[in-house]
């Protein structure tokens, strides 16, 4: 996932027309979402409400290829996923919200 802004204050990572901003200003994460054309309602969580941030692979059935997603895990089970075509890409992914929420 590009990582289109990396400040000590301010964190925004596009994957596709899906662009996740951790703010630690407000305290929130918001994940704006676009579906064909139409931007759709952004969703939020406070910061604090992540409690995990991992790689999930999975193998596509129909043409074999490896999967990797970014998972934002929040305290009460939800989860936002982003695909990458690379595992680097998400490791990187994954390093930088670490990082940023202070996450081991």
């Amino acid at each position: 996932m590009p990582i289109l802004e990396n400040t000590p204050r301010r964190l925004v990572l596009r994957s596709g027309s899906n662009t996740l901003t951790l703010d630690k200003d407000s305290g929130t994460a918001s994940l704006g979402r676009k579906m064909l054309f139409w931007n759709l309602k952004p969703v939020a969580h406070q910061l604090s409400d992540i409690a995990e941030v991992k790689l999930d692979s999975v193998k596509d059935p129909v043409s074999g290829a490896q999967i990797h997603h970014t998972m934002l895990v929040t305290r009460d089970g939800g989860a936002w996923a982003f695909a990458e075509a690379e595992k680097q890409d998400a490791e990187a992914s994954i390093a930088a919200v670490r990082g940023f929420l202070g996450l081991a």
